[in-house]
């Protein structure tokens, strides 16, 4: 089993919006090549240990069954950039191939995608959206609450910067809420990033709803199977660690962002004193019907709302190879699809 590509790197990439089937997919490509396949998780949020239940993170029998890299690599309080991503999957591929195995890369962080294919040269362009909503925000609580909250994400930044330094803080907050990454490990890396070439178009398998509807409804079920798994004692747990805030790229993952909010806001209407200090861990939500109906209709809203990022992303690179995931056959064309890329032309 080999890929040709310009570069000679044997990899598969299999990617798609949350909720399409990449999971299930991925080990079944790992089980059509038994023995030979290695899976990298594409994922900003598998990183992260003790985020489980909203990440859909394989369970520990099923990452026992296949290598995985990249999972459970980082504490939450720790960041991790599409910059490191790039260089670890660049590192973790010729590893595998000098296995004689095929690098399987399986996930929807389209940036981390993006910064293997073409590399990291510039920092994130401008983002309308997220300007107006910076502006917005210093207009309700003054520049210097912002740099404050710059502060608590990027130190290095916020210290160089005046409390009253408008536009400075504004970029600095925009590229890290664009990226997930801090202004400052962006100028610090940015001589390894000029160095640090992408790979090219590699083989891009690209699950794809038909019908957006049934990507909504799995996204719907999925998010409920999460609530039921324990995800608000997921995060009432991270929130009692003591070292996390709502601003770190960890607790701004879909699901757990919304979450914490939602405690965050019953602990404001004071009808549970100790969960403010994280206290009571093993207490129940602690959420009444009304607050857990929001938390649900926010979880999946935003939800959704990632799935069409996912899918704008997946449809500007032009090597992806589409397989509609709400079709009965997926699986099959999946697999087929496979191993035509994975023969030698």
């Amino acid at each position: 089993m080999n890929i040709t590509t310009t570069h000679n790197v044997h990899a598969l990439c299999l990617a798609g919006p949350t909720a399409s089937g990449k999971t299930a997919a991925a080990f079944a490509i790992a089980q059509k090549f038994r023995g030979q396949v290695e899976i990298i998780s594409v994922d900003s949020a598998l990183v992260y240990r003790g985020m489980d239940i909203g990440t859909a993170k394989p369970a520990a029998a099923e990452l026992l069954t296949v290598p995985h890299h990249l999972i459970d690599i980082r504490d939450p309080s720790q960041a991790y950039s599409a910059a490191e991503f790039a260089a670890d999957a660049q590192g973790l591929i010729a590893e595998i191939n000098a296995r004689g195995h095929l690098a399987l890369l399986v996930g929807g962080t389209m940036l981390y995608f993006k910064a293997l294919f073409d590399g990291l040269d510039a920092l994130p362009a401008a983002d309308p959206a997220v300007r107006a909503e910076l502006e917005a925000q210093a207009r309700a609580m003054g520049w210097p609450a912002l740099h404050a909250e710059l502060a608590r994400v990027d130190a290095i930044t916020a210290e160089r910067l005046a409390p009253n330094d408008s536009q400075r803080i504004q970029r600095a907050l925009e590229v890290f809420r664009v990226s997930g990454q801090t202004l400052s490990a962006l100028h610090a890396a940015k001589d390894r990033n000029r160095q640090l070439q992408g790979m090219g178009q590699l083989p891009l398998i690209s699950l794809e709803p038909q019908h957006r509807a049934w990507l909504h409804e799995r996204i719907a079920q999925r998010f409920d199977a999460m609530l039921a798994a324990g995800l608000i004692d997921e995060v009432k747990l991270l929130r009692a660690s003591g070292n996390l805030n709502p601003d770190l790229p960890s607790m701004r993952c879909v699901g757990y962002r919304q979450t914490w909010e939602a405690l965050e806001a019953h602990v404001k209407r004071g009808s549970n004193p100790e969960v403010v200090a994280g206290l009571d861990t093993n207490a129940a939500t602690g959420l009444d019907a009304e607050e857990l109906s929001t938390l649900r209709d926010k979880g999946i809203f935003a939800t959704r709302q990632l799935a069409k990022r996912q899918l704008t992303w997946l449809r500007s690179m032009p090597q992806r190879r589409v397989v509609y995931c709400d079709a009965p056959d997926a699986m099959q064309k999946v697999l087929a699809l496979a191993q035509a890329l994975t023969e030698r032309t």
